[in-house]
């Protein structure tokens, strides 16, 4: 799990100036292992600025080519330019040679000035080609090392941006974020989400933790009866448990999925390990990074009747996302509507309810799946996915409307849509798991006298209730942790929270000693 420091701060109370060195050493103290530290300012530097493109006249040449000739404004009329060195200009206009054409004048632009460094070690100067000294380069997204794209460089309006001119474009871009990767044992899914981890931070350095997932579930309507049908049929329990518990839906109408996508927004995912493909796809993978809930959205006009969560028919197949007939097995937990298959549950969705660029409805599903049904078929069909590695590893039964609820609303603010009024949320009941345990077990079990008020606090802060009677904890599970289940597991939280480094370290005594001792 990669961690955007930018992202973490805003649910955490990190230092200013804080690395991602300093992030993974506190996190160790609570037994997150460190892994890596991604950090784009490694791989660019130097002047990089927003410039306005003033003039541009196309030349032909004699190898056929057509190139622009451009004037670029890198620092604001009547400004007078601070950078120095061989290739800038006093006057704050850079002539610079560009072999792309999808830009104008006017257009505000990306700028690598002499003396910037580019990722692959690209250093920028002034040299002269075809016919003049080329000051600079006018950057598309992938010479930033933001993308794939080189048809073209990179025009800021394109991205909703209106930036000062000679503005930082590294931070305007979130060049200037970085990250700490963190692994993620398979028994505490909880911190495969920002919020997971902001809570262990907190536990770290001991500052209260504010849960951002209690305020959206208050915002939340109630479902009702208008919303999108939804029946959950599992003819085929995993274990006797039911493959799905529960499954959100809301509808947000009018809404532009050819919007862009805010750089605050893509800059974090492509920070966290995901590449920003749509505004719809951004957002929910937003959300899933954020609240550790995966979402999937629907065209909602191209659903037909109502959903239905079941297994598989024998026979049945499904056209997925990335393009492949896959044959489905009785095993298989599905998304249906009247029309058959439209997803494998908390894998991948169907093609025939993809959003697109002439989508204007979108159904929101924020469900929760059982850990293995999600990896028998996730292994079944070879097919991999962040939402899967979250489902297998167990996905916070309470935070489902939560997390609809910030995509819907990051839906009405970014791509224009409004949430209809009909809310589904199929979900029976959630019985939380109980413990209890001795108070004076986990000193015993840790071998270091543990005062029992501690051992209380440590169980609250995890989020558990707590209730003592005589000498007895009756200690209920908070829903994001489906690792505790035993006494033992209590016992090894409170040495975690109380600090590794505190238990002592006791040599055994050798046998032949202790029966000469008699």
């Amino acid at each position: 799990m990669r961690i955007p420091l930018s992202w973490l701060r805003e649910y955490a109370p990190l230092p200013e100036g804080a690395s991602a060195e300093y992030l993974m050493e506190t996190l160790v103290r609570v037994g997150l292992e460190e892994e890596d530290v991604h950090r784009p300012s490694d791989d660019i530097s130097g002047p990089v600025v927003v410039g306005q493109v003033l003039t541009m006249e196309p030349e032909e040449h004699s190898n056929g080519k057509t190139v622009n000739w451009c004037t670029v404004r890198v620092v604001p009329e009547g400004q007078e330019q601070t950078l120095t060195g061989e290739g800038i200009d006093p006057s704050g206009i850079q002539g610079i040679v560009c072999g792309a054409h999808n830009f104008a004048p006017g257009d505000k632009v990306v700028v690598t000035l002499p003396g910037a460094v580019l990722p692959g070690n690209f250093a920028i100067a002034a040299r002269k080609t075809y016919g003049h000294v080329s000051a600079g380069m006018i950057a598309s997204v992938r010479e930033l090392g933001i993308g794939d794209d080189h048809d073209g460089i990179l025009v800021l309006s394109t991205l909703g941006l209106d930036p000062e001119i000679g503005s930082d474009a590294l931070a305007l871009l979130g060049l200037d974020d970085e990250a700490a990767e963190i692994n993620v044992t398979p028994d505490r899914g909880y911190a495969f989400s920002i919020r997971g981890v902001a809570r262990e931070y907190c536990h770290a350095v001991n500052e209260e933790f504010v849960d951002p997932a209690a305020d959206l579930a208050e915002r939340a309507p109630a479902a009702n009866g208008s919303g999108q049908p939804v029946r959950i049929r599992d003819d085929a329990p995993i274990h006797d448990r039911q493959g799905a518990t529960r499954f959100v839906a809301r509808t947000v109408s009018g809404v532009d999925p050819e919007a862009p996508t805010p750089t605050w927004m893509s800059s974090r995912l492509r920070l966290a390990g995901i590449r920003s493909i749509s505004l719809p796809v951004d957002i929910s993978n937003y959300v899933m990074l954020e609240y550790g809930q995966p979402l999937h959205f629907y065209d909602a006009d191209r659903l037909t009747g109502a959903i239905e969560v079941r297994r598989a028919h024998a026979g049945e197949t499904l056209m997925t996302l990335d393009g492949k007939e896959r044959s489905l097995d009785p095993d298989d937990l599905l998304i249906t509507d009247e029309t058959g298959p439209i997803g494998l549950a908390g894998v991948m969705g169907g093609a025939s309810t993809e959003v697109t660029a002439s989508t204007r409805r979108i159904l929101v599903e924020a469900a929760r799946f059982e850990e293995v049904s999600i990896a028998r078929t996730r292994r079944r069909h070879r097919l991999p996915s962040e939402a899967s590695k979250r489902f297998e590893r167990g996905v916070d039964p309470l935070v489902a409307a939560a997390a609809a609820e910030r995509a819907v609303e990051l839906l009405e603010e970014l791509a224009g849509g409004t949430a209809e009024e009909g809310v589904t949320d199929v979900f029976d009941h959630y019985y939380a798991h109980e413990i209890h345990c001795a108070v004076d077990y986990p000193s015993k079990r840790i071998g270091m006298e543990i005062a029992e008020s501690d051992v209380i606090k440590i169980l609250q802060d995890i989020g558990a209730t707590v209730v003592r009677t005589g000498d007895v904890l009756q200690v209920t599970v908070p829903s994001w942790r489906p690792d505790l289940l035993e006494p033992e597991d209590l016992a090894e939280e409170v040495a975690r929270l109380s600090g590794y480094e505190k238990i002592p370290s006791t040599l055994p005594v050798p046998l032949n000693l202790i029966e000469k001792s008699f």
